[in-house]
């Protein structure tokens, strides 16, 4: 299921849409946060730019705004309906979970707005 190739493989690792064999990012920690979303410029192996075009990641605003929604929605549900919390505490979980996995939602909504361009091409060469 996660194998080399597939779009689901390049957004959980955070490689290089067109060729998956490197990694986007230059720290592949996200919990540094200074670095976070610090990229290549292109890719040392098929030399695919990242940045497609000025202000290219600003579009991922739109899945990270998804992301946190849908977080946000099963930290309340797992609190609240399944564990019998009150509200408050649901609350809470919220905003601790939110926190906690904001490097993670940062990165993975750029892995899938990059993805959602640039499709895998095993053939495709370095000029």
């Amino acid at each position: 299921m996660l194998k080399k190739g597939s779009k689901l493989y390049s957004i959980l690792t955070g490689t290089c849409p067109k060729c998956q064999n490197e990694s986007m990012y230059l720290d592949k920690n996200p919990f540094h946060l200074s670095s976070t979303l610090k990229m290549h410029e292109h890719c040392s192996h098929c030399g695919l730019k990242y940045q497609i075009e000025p202000s290219f990641f600003y579009g991922a605003m739109y899945v990270s705004y998804g992301l946190n929604v849908a977080l946000g929605i099963a930290a309340f549900i797992i609190s609240y309906v399944i564990l019998n919390s009150s509200l408050k505490t649901a609350f809470i979980a919220i905003i601790a979970s939110l926190l906690v996995l904001y490097p993670y939602v940062l990165r993975g909504s750029r892995n899938i707005y990059i993805n959602m361009f640039v499709s895998y091409d095993p053939k495709y060469k370095k000029e």
